[in-house]
């Protein structure tokens, strides 16, 4: 239920297409003709939606459409704002970096970070996050955001990556936490991002905030006999400010700084006077007092803020390093909020305070997304003035504004306070990717703000640092100011100019028609089957044809392995088309759980109120009738139609922690993590109970990679009060990893404890599942048979899975692929157990799996490996590496790569089995067996 392999995407924007003629047109959309039926008000709305993972749901039968209704008020009120027209259909231009050879990108990507010196390590790591922000694991950016952080040499790096890191758990969204929390790691601690220097090895080592304050107390005592000031006995001179003189050690003074020295030991007249008229030079004799103290005691203890800010003043105006050092510190220690950050921001830059705008700065990026908001704050970013003030305190980089404005861009693309920042990120720029990722972006936005001249002047200011992808936002913009044809030949010399890509054919098919347009498309899907736009564009226009049911079929390939929100939608309308407002309510339910705030019919109409519309259209069903239709969805591995039911169940109980913890569930089962970590956040701020909460908090540490943490998290829910869920939380963490016998063994008891505590048979099936999985890896095959079967009693369908596993150990090959025949049938997301069944047929057989696998879903590996391996036992070596590059070309994989490799080693093409390897290492540098290949090769390649 819970995959260890996590895949999301959840960004972008929407752009939507509208046909003019709206509600007005009156082209026929049943099967059977007709004017103005249902589905003439809803197939020329589209909207074009961000990427989002997801895996096979199995709903690709051919429909037949009825003939349509006339036109009545029903219709007028599902689709008021007219139909979706293939021809104003456009695809997404991605917002990041992309590459026309991604494999040769990883390579070079890894063999620069493996040879750049320590120092400079941090900025090769954010390079990589610039690449893996595009790809479809989060997992991969979160892992270089972190390595990023371990390397980072100064503060303002650590501030930054630091509350980068929080921010991608987005523990602003938990109720009771404070930007300033610590989670007691220095990788994240805003203490330990406030002290420079390179120190990798300590990062995940706990962080001061877990220690005493006992030593400091301590301090305090012993500087207090020492806090007093200076006698008249000891003092030697005087520093008169109004009626007040301040007895000071003229030595002491003098050892501030140079220009102290100079005045009160050189050949100005002061050095021969007691007493020196101090009333012009911006301090109080309170401040002055406090400066005497510290050219004594090296401290400012206890002294209050104003008094600091004088100091520091008069440090700045006397050279005093030290002094103004300390001052810089003692100010930073004191910022705990956006009250203090936001009153003494300005003191900062005006003083030029390293350390005490490193920590405003600290809070604001903290409280982001919310603080971006903030006007009084945003004006020490937007402008080139604002940056300027920043870089001459040291801290204004492109690290900083990659940040902000990816936040930006996620809030709200079209502003201007996105623009600004961007414009500042491309002049921070200074390596080639960095003016890559900035004109891109920049020009991504113009786009979506219709500014097409200065998009365009963008994007070939991307192509010009070296972004050949930003081509297509060059063609694109010339086409949206009138130059089809250029934009045609802008396209075409790029497939002509390199190796052809999918996303290359999808952008020319926009600047041609009819056949040509359509061979571009569905060379386009060939080339990269995970592009959302061929099957819209193919989908619509085959209901424009009045063939709603295939048009149904083919927006089914891609939501089958790869759910988005705008792909729901269009399905949807085709739904009502047919009639079927069961199945659109279904939908837009499921689409609502990835996106709440979905907007549809151009931004017009929120979808909540197009489920107000359809309800009254289908059975109503109580509460207990949803948790019975929950257990035969979720039992029938209808992710969709699960997700559907809970979001029901949701609305008339929206304090439920536990169904929005199932939420998340079906969320991580379809690589949806953004939205399943957002329902994961509400469970536990909906939680009833501290147990609960815990584990909660738990599965969201686990989540995001801190597998320590999540234990800790299931071992104080358990010292609160034993429940399933938290033995289940801590087998789990326990289980991700290579057990031994003895840990196997603990895991064994951590579900069996889990078994013996209240829960409901979907969360028992999935603990007997996993149960029955230890035991196998044991080799107690009975046991684990148990399990699986027990499982199956309560309609855990996915333990037929494991039962085949089960017969195949016991060479019961038969009863094997009877089993996964039976979980083929019973699944509505079945392409995985396709591929298990072929493990346990002929060769014949098992290609025939293994084809119907990757068609229905073309993301799973394993089909192309198989069918690779066969090609090389036939001695059929092109054939082979042909195989493992389909897939290579649109989801680089350590096993594909891996594998290419070994391939091209036993070919003796040592320089292509390097490259690989580096692709490999670049995406799981540990990874045992690549590394092994990748010095064996470098050996033969020395020779």
């Amino acid at each position: 239920m819970r995959s260890l392999k996590i895949m999301d995407g959840c960004k972008g924007t929407q752009v939507y297409a509208l046909n003019p003629s709206g509600p007005t047109t009156t082209t026929g959309a049943g099967s059977g003709g007709g004017g103005g039926g249902v589905g003439d008000k809803l197939l020329h709305h589209l909207q074009d939606h961000p990427r989002v993972n997801s895996i096979r749901s199995k709903s690709n039968r051919t429909f037949q459409a009825p003939t349509p209704l006339p036109n009545n008020a029903l219709t007028e009120n599902l689709l008021p704002y007219g139909l979706p027209s293939a021809d104003l259909l456009e695809p997404l231009i991605e917002p990041g970096l992309k590459s026309v050879d991604f494999v040769e990108t990883l390579a070079d990507l890894y063999r620069r970070i493996d040879n750049c010196p320590q120092f400079e390590k941090w900025k090769m790591y954010m390079e990589q996050c610039a690449v893996f922000r595009g790809v479809s694991d989060p997992k991969l950016f979160r892992r270089s955001l972190r390595s990023a952080r371990q390397h980072a040499v100064d503060v303002h790096t650590k501030i930054v990556l630091a509350a980068w890191l929080r921010f991608e758990r987005r523990e602003d969204e938990l109720f009771g936490t404070s930007a300033m929390d610590c989670c007691k790691r220095n990788i994240e601690c805003p203490k330990a991002a406030l002290v420079s220097g390179y120190n990798p090895e300590s990062v995940y080592e706990s962080c001061v905030c877990s220690r005493t304050g006992l030593e400091g107390a301590e301090d305090e005592l012993l500087m207090r006999e020492d806090e007093c000031s200076t006698s008249e006995e000891d003092g030697d001179i005087s520093f008169c400010i109004g009626d007040e003189e301040i007895r000071c050690i003229r030595y002491n003074i003098a050892s501030l700084s140079r220009p102290f020295r100079a005045m009160l030991y050189g050949g100005f007249t002061e050095s021969r006077r007691e007493k020196i008229n101090f009333s012009k030079n911006g301090i109080s004799a309170e401040g002055m007092r406090a400066a005497e103290i510290f050219s004594r005691t090296k401290r400012l203890d206890s002294l209050d803020v104003r008094i600091v800010l004088e100091l520091i003043s008069l440090a700045n105006r006397f050279c005093c390093e030290e002094l103004k050092s300390a001052c810089d510190a003692h100010l930073a220690s004191l910022i705990c909020d956006m009250e203090n950050a936001m009153l003494l921001m300005e003191y900062g830059l005006e003083e030029t305070a390293y350390l005490l705008v490193a920590a405003c700065l600290q809070v604001f990026l903290r409280e982001l997304p919310s603080s971006m908001q903030n006007p009084m704050m945003m004006r020490f970013f937007c402008s080139s003035e604002a940056r300027d003030r920043l870089t001459m305190v040291g801290h204004a980089s492109f690290v900083l504004y990659y940040f902000m404005s990816q936040i930006a861009m996620e809030e709200n693309m079209k502003s201007n306070t996105t623009v600004m920042l961007l414009e500042r990120l491309g002049e921070c720029a200074t390596e080639s990717w960095q003016k890559q990722l900035a004109f891109h972006q920049l020009g991504v936005v113009m786009l979506e703000r219709k500014e097409y001249k200065d998009a365009q002047h963008y994007f070939e200011a991307a192509v010009d640092a070296g972004h050949i992808y930003s081509l297509v936002g060059v063609a694109r913009a010339k086409f949206k100011r009138g130059h089809k044809y250029s934009a045609y030949k802008q396209m075409n010399s790029l497939i002509s100019d390199y190796t052809p890509v999918g996303w290359m054919y999808q952008e020319r098919a926009l600047y041609c028609v009819g056949k040509e347009k359509m061979m571009d498309l569905n060379t386009a899907t060939e080339l990269d089957p995970t592009l959302y736009f061929p099957y819209k564009y193919r989908a619509v226009s085959l209901s424009e044809e009045n063939m709603v049911g295939a048009a149904i079929s083919e927006i089914n390939k891609i939501i089958g392995f790869k759910v988005s929100p705008d792909c729901l939608e269009l399905r949807a309308w085709l739904l009502i088309a047919l009639e079927d407002y069961e199945g659109a309510l279904r939908d837009v339910r499921a689409l609502l759980t990835l996106d709440p705030s979905y907007m549809m019919f151009h931004g017009k109409m929120h979808s909540d109120h197009l489920v107000e519309l359809l309800r009254p259209l289908v059975p109503q069903l109580s509460q207990a009738d949803c948790w019975m239709q929950l257990y035969d969805r979720w039992s029938s591995v209808d992710d969709i139609g699960s997700l559907a039911v809970v979001h029901h169940m949701l609305a008339n109980d929206p304090g439920k922690s536990l169904l929005r913890f199932r939420q998340s569930l079906l969320l991580l089962r379809l690589n949806c993590q953004k939205a399943a970590m957002r329902s994961l956040r509400l469970a536990r701020n909906h939680s009833s109970s501290e147990h609960e909460r815990l584990v909660y908090e738990g599965w969201i540490l686990y989540d995001t990679g801190h597998r320590e943490e999540a234990l800790s998290k299931a071992e104080e829910s358990i010292s609160v009060q034993r429940s399933f869920e938290a033995f289940f939380l801590k087998a789990y963490a326990l289980a991700d990893s290579s057990l031994d016998p003895e840990s196997s063994k603990y895991v064994i008891q951590l579900l069996e404890e889990a078994l013996r505590c209240p829960s409901d048979g979907l969360r028992k099936g999935q603990a007997l599942n996993n149960l029955g999985s230890v035991y196998v890896d044991c080799d107690k095959l009975d046991l684990a048979a148990d399990c699986y079967m027990n499982a199956l009693n309560i309609k855990h369908t996915r333990a037929h899975q494991g039962l085949a596993r089960v017969y195949h150990m016991k060479n019961q090959r038969k009863a094997a692929y009877d089993e996964m025949t039976k979980l083929i049938e019973k699944a509505r997301n079945n392409a995985s157990a396709y591929e298990k069944r072929s493990e346990y047929c002929d060769r014949d057989m098992a290609k025939s799996d293994l084809t119907t696998a990757t068609q229905l879903d073309p993301l799973r590996t394993y089909p192309y490996r198989y069918r690779a391996a066969v090609l090389m036992d036939d001695h059929k070596e092109k054939e082979a590496i042909a195989e493992l590059s389909k897939p290579i070309a649109f989801k680089p994989d350590l096993q594909l790569l891996h594998l290419r490799a070994a391939f091209y080693e036993s070919m003796n093409d040592y320089v292509s089995t390097i490259r690989d390897c580096e692709a490999a290492l670049c995406l799981d540098s540990s990874h045992p067996d690549t590394l092994e290949l990748y010095n064996k090769a470098k050996e033969h390649v020395n020779e």
